[in-house]
């Protein structure tokens, strides 16, 4: 082991004395561990069915969004845990490496409006892309902006009504675009009105190809 690995060993492990890790899901503490074995056990995975396809094209999600991974991805959403991240991350990066071998060459995200960004305090999908860009050691590229602050799509329940809901919010962002194969990052796919408007606007934006990803997607 290099001077360097050690050293961040040290660290690591000094972190780990002073700010336990806890699990995403439960809350207990995990101590190196980024989830508690319990709960990594009873995760509802997708497996075989972590690949969706629909209007966006193709989706991959490794988990359910239902009970503990809702609830966990609603407290990150909406009340800033952050914890976990290093969990998420690692879960989509394995996902993403499984589903789409070879298809992408580009990580990008689904961005919020700055109203929102500014109110929220951080882009859970851009927290998402840059955690499962860690073991790649890259960066994600930003290739979209969001031009309008349209309600948010949880409070409707229409499929149609969502689609209508996020037609033209969002801008390509044209020189990130051209001729890359896009992995697009979102935090969840229910009816993928989002994704398939984002989408639609990065192919015509020049976009060689895209595929999705998210951390979870409802069953069926």
């Amino acid at each position: 082991m290099s001077f360097n690995e050690q050293l961040n060993r040290w660290n690591q492990e000094v972190l780990n004395f002073f700010f336990p890790r806890h699990c995403p899901f439960c809350g207990c503490m995990t101590g190196r561990d980024l989830v508690c074995a319990a709960c990594e056990k009873a995760l509802p995975i997708t497996g075989e069915q972590a690949v969706q396809e629909g209007p966006y094209g193709r989706c991959a999600a490794p988990l359910y969004y239902e009970g503990a991974v809702r609830e966990a991805l609603l407290q990150y959403k909406f009340h800033g845990k952050t914890g976990g991240l290093d969990y998420f991350g690692r879960l989509m990066a394995q996902c993403a490496a499984e589903s789409y071998p070879g298809c992408f060459d580009t990580i990008t995200w689904v961005p919020v409006s700055r109203k929102r960004l500014k109110k929220r305090g951080f882009d859970q999908s851009r927290l998402l892309a840059a955690s499962m860009c860690v073991d790649w050691h890259t960066q994600p590229v930003q290739t979209l902006r969001k031009v309008v602050d349209n309600p948010p799509q949880s409070g409707l329940e229409e499929a149609s009504a969502r689609r209508a809901n996020v037609l033209g919010v969002y801008e390509a962002v044209a020189e990130n675009v051209q001729g890359r194969r896009l992995l697009l990052v979102d935090d969840i796919l229910t009816t993928g009105s989002t994704l398939g408007e984002c989408v639609r606007v990065l192919r015509e934006a020049g976009a060689a190809d895209v595929v999705c990803i998210t951390l979870a997607c409802g069953r069926g």
